[in-house]
């Protein structure tokens, strides 16, 4: 769940340029080539739809849904979508909110009185922004064998998280975090005395019309419910069980991308939760420092080659996703892919890459010779901080980036120019490495995340 494929994203910021340059024949043609060539690269299969307003322009799937009986997929299969589950998780909240039965100020206490306070007061809004300081479960060790197929009781996340201190001051950093958006499921049932699953059901997926959206089970019937694979050693293996306990309403959810369309629409049209609430959960949450953090209620919030961006992505055991809207363009795009690995996304890329060839964008399809690349790869001390670094490292064609405190490992440096990188593995805001020389001698680089970080060159 926690990775977001920005490379992914980049491929819908260039996608958006070309809608706008191209008749929708032209574009459906185009992109019905691309996907139908690239797919397999990424998945056994691969559903895609693409909107503008509240019309569909291109809904297409490609490949298999199950190996084992060839099935082949159609667009109105389920996927697990992953980390897309916590928008939902957040609406239910914010309808609790404007029925008066919580304040985005509560703190955590108020709900679970027995959670120490460590110091510090975390709010609802921390948690639904990834402001708390919360560390994410997914890095329990709690010493059981398969753990992740057991079904264990929600209390144990609490029980795991109070004795561990906070990553920071709640409000000050983001810092994404799957506990946030497990602690909102659980929220929400002690509010309403219902079931997540239940709760969801009544008042969000069936106001909405969403009637391919499921809460994932193993012992339901779920009609066209796509199977889930990861490749070892070149071949496909089914995907192993995961107990739907240890994601609950930061990942369990199961859609179709007509319904991500639908999802969509019916918050744009306010019939879920009023223009107000939405604007702030589309918004930008300001940090305590006033920095943005790239994010608002489970929503990714970017300005990336001058388009505004609401996007999020999906990723648990056995798939992928991606859905993202642009507000001011009025397109909305989503893919779904039955396989958790992501290997082929770069070459998907690259390949979109040169069909726009004349789209502006960061994946510009730059060539830099191995030669030049050489001479970058090593590691560089910050200059703000000395005790951090970066490692620049090169596999194939692409250089790759390291951060000595582990917030980003094996991001890929795609080419802007011979000396200039853009990184779209950072999600919430453009980061670009420069490397700068002296006497043809690599001294340092410049890490620009809204304002530059020297690292000078420590071997």
């Amino acid at each position: 769940m926690r990775q977001a494929y920005c490379s992914l994203f980049c491929l819908f910021i260039l996608l958006n340029q070309t809608l706008s340059q191209s008749s929708d024949k032209q574009l459906i043609k185009k992109i019905d080539q691309l996907v139908s060539k690239d797919y397999s690269s990424l998945a056994p299969g691969c559903a895609v739809l693409i909107a503008k307003k509240d019309q569909v322009l291109y809904e297409k799937a490609f490949g298999i849904a199950n190996l084992e009986l060839n099935v082949a997929l159609k667009t109105d299969m389920v996927f697990r979508i992953g980390s897309i589950t916590k928008q939902y998780t957040a609406v239910g909240i914010l309808k609790l909110m404007e029925e008066g039965k919580l304040s985005l100020k509560d703190s955590l206490q108020r709900f679970f009185p027995e959670f120490p306070f460590k110091g510090h007061t975390i709010t609802i809004e921390n948690l639904l922004t990834h402001t708390s300081g919360l560390i994410d479960y997914q890095v329990f060790d709690i010493g059981i064998n398969n753990a992740i197929r057991l079904d264990l009781p929600y209390s144990l996340l609490l029980d795991s998280l109070a004795p561990r201190p906070l990553l920071f001051s709640p409000g000050s950093k983001f810092e994404y975090s799957n506990s946030n958006y497990f602690l909102l499921g659980m929220i929400i049932e002690k509010l309403t005395g219902k079931k997540y699953d239940s709760y969801l059901q009544e008042a969000i997926l069936k106001p909405a019309g969403l009637l391919n959206t499921y809460y994932d089970s193993p012992v339901r019937i779920i009609p066209g419910r796509v199977n889930g694979y990861t490749k070892l050693d070149s071949e496909y293996k089914n995907t192993d069980y995961i107990s739907m306990s240890q994601v609950f309403s930061a990942g369990a959810l199961l859609a179709n991308v007509n319904d991500l369309f639908k999802w969509n629409k019916a918050l744009r049209s306010y019939s879920i939760i009023r223009k107000e609430t939405l604007d702030k959960a589309w918004g930008n949450f300001r940090l305590s420092d006033s920095a943005y953090a790239g994010y608002g209620y489970a929503w990714f919030n970017s300005e990336f080659q001058g388009l505004k961006t609401i996007w999020h992505g999906g990723a648990i055991d056995g798939f992928r996703s991606i859905e993202c809207y642009f507000p001011n363009q009025e397109y909305f795009l989503a893919v779904l892919i039955n396989s958790e690995n992501s290997e082929g996304f770069f070459t998907f890329i690259d390949n979109l890459s040169r069909m726009f060839a004349g789209a502006s964008g960061p994946n510009k399809d730059i060539t830099i010779a191995e030669a030049v690349l050489e001479p970058y790869i090593g590691k560089y001390r910050f200059t703000e901080d000395t005790t951090q670094s970066i490692s620049i490292k090169k596999k194939g064609k692409y250089l790759y980036a390291d951060l000595s405190n582990k917030t980003g490992m094996s991001m890929v440096l795609v080419p802007q120019s011979s000396t200039l990188f853009y990184l779209p593995d950072v999600r919430r805001i453009r980061t670009t490495i420069e490397f700068l020389m002296e006497n043809g001698i690599v001294k340092e680089l410049t890490w620009t995340q809204e304002k530059k970080h020297r690292a000078i060159r420590s071997n």
